[in-house]
């Protein structure tokens, strides 16, 4: 609640000088504005008016050859975790598909194994068709709709919040 509070204030006073301001905002302060626009929850940076030009500006620039991430010093932040997929379904491990070649690419599946003959036949299995009834089926492995993250520390509790956010216009 504190760190929300924090936040609301930190975010109003940024915009309201950045507002003041007529002189072009540093890359350290579009840092800082980029970083609390992204841990803007409730609304998303996307509700939050005063976001659109920092956040779009971000969008822009990643587009161009040598990107570098505007960072926030002041906070302790760099730039920001990116997680495409989110975690798998219950009973799911992650897994992932091969190339032609026999090798694993991203880890892009959800998979298990299934005993497909169970409930079917009663009675003793030979080892090999027990070993034929199990097959390893896959899903997709779900998108996270919000893949990127800062890890913002609360200086009072001392906890480490992640906040998740998106990048799609």
């Amino acid at each position: 609640m504190f760190l929300k509070f924090m936040r609301i204030n930190v975010v109003t006073a940024l915009f309201v000088s950045a507002a003041i301001s007529a002189a072009p905002a540093t890359a350290s302060e579009w840092g800082c504005e980029v970083l609390l626009c992204a841990a803007s929850s409730n609304p998303s940076w996307r509700g939050v008016p005063s976001c659109h030009p920092p956040m779009t500006r971000l969008i822009s620039a990643m587009k161009k050859p040598g990107f570098d991430w505007p960072t926030c010093p002041e906070a302790g932040t760099g730039s920001p975790g990116f997680e495409r997929y989110a975690a798998c379904p219950e009973g799911y491990r992650v897994g992932s598909s091969s190339d032609r070649d026999g090798f694993g690419r991203e880890e892009n599946l959800c998979v298990r194994t299934v005993n497909m003959c169970q409930g079917k036949t009663h009675g003793l299995y030979h080892s090999d068709r027990q070993r034929n009834c199990m097959q390893t089926v896959s899903i997709s492995r779900p998108l996270r709709s919000e893949p990127y993250f800062f890890d913002i520390k609360n200086d009072t509790s001392g906890q480490t919040e992640r906040h998740w956010f998106e990048l799609h216009r």
